[in-house]
């Protein structure tokens, strides 16, 4: 996970310090993220595929398919 994380950014020529502002955390913080010293909360996992048009499984290594999975719909029906 940690891996694709990195080739992700790297392959948008994001520095650390660009997800680091667009995550609200240290720029030390998104880089233990990378080296796999901390672990990823799924709230950042969440804004990290949205922000990548993946899928958090992508993220995770879950699966090589990177297309992000159709939005869920409400539970609620309209009306």
């Amino acid at each position: 996970m940690y891996r694709r994380i990195r080739d992700l950014r790297e392959d948008s020529d994001l520095k650390q310090r660009d997800l680091a502002v667009y995550l609200n955390c240290s720029q030390v913080c998104y880089s233990h993220y990378e080296m796999g010293k901390r672990d990823i909360p799924s709230d950042v996992l969440i804004k990290l595929s949205r922000y990548y048009g993946t899928s958090v499984d992508y993220l995770l290594g879950l699966t090589d398919q990177q297309a992000p999975y159709p939005r869920a719909r409400s539970a609620h029906p309209a009306g």
